[in-house]
């Protein structure tokens, strides 16, 4: 999600997530011009008269123009300036909550306090992965005459449509115009600036801290001066609008998913469910085969996998069948659907039988059972404490708009109630546990919890994986040969742990140096007397690389594993390009490399 944590034996620990630390640089360059304007600020607003264009210093006027220019009323400004100072990143704060509750539905009049200005998501993050453009915005220098600018910003204002203001306001503040738009077209026409700057933010730092994104292509954090800013006329807007850098988004809606989505059936549900199936010939055989992805990819990137994959049908299965939290997932495999049989204990399958503690301050009006997928990155602690001020400023329940708010910001960051109004992202022992790992499973590595979470957002769920692959259990009483492609945090080697299906040899290959360490220290964490076998590099894997493997130790048992879906999943609207991005491209290795290993083992070659 973010870059490495403090040092855990420093004296001094920095207790800040990093996903606070960068977007503290994001708001220091951006705001870098207007520090220590505390005092002239509240002269130059208060109600005692107009300050004239001697008395209020250039940058002054500067720090006022930056909020005119994102579309903030003069009256809004002032009211934020006069409760936060010159403290650019509270003024903002304050902007946008004010901006969230204009926007709210009007409720009946109540007693009920105003609600926080602290309130915003506008350092959160997520797990988007989007490609970035420069920005080609033209920027005017500020006129040191701010009365006369600030007219001239409502008279050019004044002919664009609210969609328009909104884009050319957000273009101001350092976005490129084609993410504002694709951040405008996710969210919806009504979505208030704090919810477009959080969905394009939670992009840039997710996908700055993609472990499979080469170093070249990711994003670069820009420093935006503050010594140039405003508008172009409406005939600069249409040049952007329309000379915005074309990319291709995968076309069509996902794909139509079964309801309920249980695949040939899971052991917590009574329904229908596929009890056989017949498999296409050029399916059968040795090795089997087992292959994961997004299940909610683009329209036609699952035919086109199973046309790879022997034209098997997927089995769609979401992994809340299993456990608390929800994991819509896709598999292509050639094992037997009869027989399966689920890890015991059961695990949790809500979120307070699996988070017991959150019982006691869970609020009657969050009405969640269930965690929404669990992902690569956490809400930040600016964030929670924001929710934190929201509730507690309120007697009693809070108002609906509140209510709506903390509920968005729960379900999309997963965070859970820890004390008397107070939510916090979960902690990675209780995602481990969530997924199906033991406790513990990720820290063996030596990592910082924010590679922590990436691992772990990126991994199998282990009890689902764990019910498919529980069909070989009689078929290798003596263990198996395994080759794990793509294999992140070894999620598919502890399913067959778990099984009791002895590891005999396990080729591995993962591109993630901080995941082949966790792996490397769960097999000496559980005594695992197999043989391990590291690749960095599916492409290394070639057919006298194969043919050598299988002659080593007589062939696999199994061939398992699921490609990146950085250009697959849902939340990715600017690289969603289905299996020609650059990522998920490497699709194409699972089936040509499963292939040779057919071949070779059938004496084909």
């Amino acid at each position: 999600m973010v870059k490495n944590l403090s040092e855990e034996g420093s004296d001094k620990i920095d207790w800040d997530t990093e996903d606070e630390l960068e977007i503290q640089e994001i708001q220091d360059a951006i705001f870098s011009s207007c520090r220590d304007l505390r005092t002239t600020g509240q002269h130059a607003l208060s109600g005692d008269g107009e300050a004239s264009s001697s008395s209020v210093p250039c940058r002054l006027s500067k720090f006022i123009q930056q909020f005119v220019v994102m579309g903030f009323s003069e009256e809004s400004i002032a009211k934020a300036i006069e409760q936060n100072g010159e403290n650019s990143d509270l003024v903002l704060d304050a902007l946008l909550t004010f901006k969230v509750i204009e926007d709210s539905p009007a409720e009946q009049p109540t007693a009920s306090p105003q609600l926080d200005p602290s309130i915003s998501s506008d350092d959160s993050y997520s797990e988007y992965n989007e490609n970035f453009l420069d920005d080609v915005y033209e920027e005017e220098s500020w006129s040191s005459d701010s009365d006369n600018r600030i007219c001239y910003l409502k008279d050019e204002s004044s002919s664009l449509s609210e969609n328009e203001q909104t884009l050319l306001s957000l273009a101001n503040m350092g976005y490129p115009v084609e993410e504002v738009s694709i951040a405008m077209e996710i969210c919806g026409k009504e979505a208030s600036l704090a919810e477009l700057t959080d969905f394009i933010c939670a992009a840039q730092m997710s996908r700055a801290e993609d472990p499979y994104l080469p170093e070249d292509v990711k994003p670069k954090l820009k420093h935006i001066s503050n010594d140039s800013g405003g508008y172009k006329k409406r005939k600069m807007f249409n040049q952007l609008c329309k000379g915005k850098k074309q990319r291709t988004i995968f076309d069509g809606d996902p794909i139509s998913l079964p309801k309920p989505m249980i695949g040939f059936g899971v052991p917590t549900v009574s329904g229908p469910a596929m009890v056989r199936r017949t498999l296409p010939k050029k399916a059968v055989g040795p090795p089997f085969f087992y292959y994961e992805n997004v299940a909610l990819a683009p329209k036609g990137v699952w035919d086109r996998i199973a046309s790879h994959l022997y034209d098997i049908e997927p089995e769609f299965v979401d992994s809340k069948y299993f456990c608390a939290a929800a994991r819509k997932r896709g598999y292509i495999h050639n094992l037997p659907v009869e027989g399966r049989f689920p890890l015991l204990p059961l695990p949790p399958r809500t979120i307070n039988e699996a988070l017991p503690l959150s019982k006691r301050w869970w609020p009657s009006w969050d009405t969640r059972e269930h965690l929404n997928c669990l992902q690569t990155a956490i809400g930040s602690a600016r964030l929670t404490d924001r929710i934190r001020k929201a509730v507690e400023d309120v007697d009693g329940e809070p108002p609906m708009r509140v209510q709506k708010y903390v509920l968005e910001q729960c379900r999309k960051w997963n965070l859970v109630w820890v004390g008397r109004n107070k939510v916090a992202p979960l902690e990675p022992d209780e995602v481990e546990m969530l997924l199906g790992f033991p406790k513990n499973h990720t820290r063996g590595g030596g990592i910082s919890r924010t590679d922590r979470y990436k691992s772990l957002g990126n991994s199998f769920q282990v009890d689902t994986v764990a019910y498919h692959l529980s069909v070989l259990k009689d078929l290798y009483p003596e263990g198996i040969n395994v080759l794990s492609l793509f294999s992140g945090i070894g999620g598919a080697e502890v399913a067959l742990y778990r099984l009791g299906i002895p590891l005999k040899n396990v080729v591995s290959v993962e591109k993630s140096e901080v995941n082949r360490n966790i792996v490397r220290s769960w097999r000496e964490n559980t005594n695992q007397r197999g043989n391990l076998i590291d690749f960095d590099d599916v492409q290394q894997l070639n057919g006298d690389c194969l043919e050598q493997l299988i002659d080593s130790f007589g062939g696999f048992d199994l061939v398992i594993g699921g490609s990146p879906c950085n250009n697959l999943a849902g939340s990715n609207r600017v690289s969603r390009d289905g299996l020609e991005g650059k990522e998920s491209s490497l699709f194409f290795e699972y089936p040509r490399i499963l292939d040779l290993v057919k071949n070779i083992m059938s004496g084909g070659r």
